[in-house]
């Protein structure tokens, strides 16, 4: 089953969301407590804390940025 078409700027910014904060959120955990035991649980405790965030993010930030980037780049 596939998603309607109109889903499709959510849908990436869903899926971008999660890929970023999860990469993001590891590199941060690494860096407070290195791979440490309990590493993979806190990364992704951490990870799940800032995907709520930053999925909502992407998907309001997106039109704003989708017609900045016209502004600041030739055409």
């Amino acid at each position: 089953m596939k998603l309607p078409k109109w889903t499709a700027p959510y849908a990436f910014g869903v899926i971008l969301s999660c890929f970023m904060s999860l990469i993001v959120s590891g590199v941060a955990t690494i860096n407070a407590i290195g791979l440490a035991p309990g590493f993979f649980g806190t990364w992704m405790s951490s990870w799940l804390s800032a995907w709520l965030i930053a999925a909502p993010s992407v998907i309001l930030v997106a039109p704003i940025v989708r017609k900045l980037v016209p502004r600041i780049v030739e055409s």
